[in-house]
């Protein structure tokens, strides 16, 4: 980054870059890359998250296999070994969510986002760069954490006889939906870490979306609940990762696809002001 934005300096006026040294969308891709791999943060999120989801889905799973036996029939009835095994993700989604945050916002606070844009004057590439780099990366550990989770707790659940497979209607959905899910989650903090360039406003505001709106939305009057509570972005997204969905949420795919809407109308209006702000 540096020796490109050197090289342009002692370049004479109006006269172009050599062909090896023009910013090229594969090498704002390289460089978004190579910051996010060096950052300390990142190996410590991504492992807290993996490991989390994966710890959480063992334990739950376990605890339920030994207290199979004292369950009243009603809450048996009800009992889902997928959705049981998976639940670590409640986790990770604040971990992954943090890390999407920090990808951004840590570059505006220690003043790096200003050699950034000296290198990528555009601007554009550098998002897009950011958040394809940890889409990718996000999706590869979050499927890794969530059928780790899956199968272990099923290895639990089956010292009871409870356990189901991926084959069974809707689990294969519910646990690859996981990865979708937290993708999404992280770029959304992505997307707020550019509109409020400010680490604890961007991590209130992610939280407040992901976890105080669908609280609040309970007190809402019966009649306009069902219109409201299955369209926030939360509900709407977890609809991917429930086998069996409850009647009050979005089916599961249009809730998902909903809740990419939402994650992309942030990363639209993202560019928008990053275009028109300064650095």
């Amino acid at each position: 980054m540096t020796t490109t934005v050197e090289s342009r300096e002692a370049s004479p006026a109006g006269s172009p870059l050599p062909a090896d040294l023009k910013v090229t969308p594969p090498r704002v891709l390289r460089s978004e890359w190579l910051k996010f791999r060096s950052v300390r943060s990142t190996p410590i999120a991504l492992t807290a998250g993996l490991a989390g989801m994966v710890a959480l889905g063992w334990i739950f799973s376990a605890i339920n296999a030994s207290r199979w036996p004292e369950l009243r029939e009603q809450a048996k009835v009800h009992f889902s070994a997928t959705d049981v095994s998976i639940r670590g993700y409640a986790v990770a989604q604040l971990v992954l969510g943090v890390l999407g945050v920090l990808m951004v916002s840590g570059e505006y606070s220690t003043g790096m986002i200003r050699a950034t844009f000296s290198a990528v004057p555009t601007r554009l590439p550098v998002l897009w760069a950011k958040a394809l780099v940890f889409a990718v990366v996000t999706f590869v550990v979050s499927e890794i954490g969530a059928f780790a989770a899956f199968l272990g707790g099923q290895a639990f659940l089956s010292t009871q006889h409870i356990e189901t497979t991926l084959s069974a209607p809707g689990v294969f959905r519910a646990v690859f939906g996981v990865g979708l899910y937290l993708t999404g989650v992280g770029l959304l903090g992505v997307a707020l870490g550019w509109l409020i360039r400010h680490t604890a406003g961007a991590i209130g505001t992610l939280f407040g979306v992901l976890l105080v709106v669908p609280a609040l939305a309970d007190a809402l009057p019966d009649t306009w609940a069902p219109h409201i509570v299955p369209y926030l972005p939360s509900n709407a997204g977890q609809a991917l990762i429930e086998q069996r969905p409850e009647t009050t949420l979005l089916a599961p795919w249009t809730g998902f696809a909903w809740f990419c809407g939402y994650v992309v109308v942030a990363l639209i209006a993202a560019a928008v002001l990053l275009k028109r702000r300064d650095a």
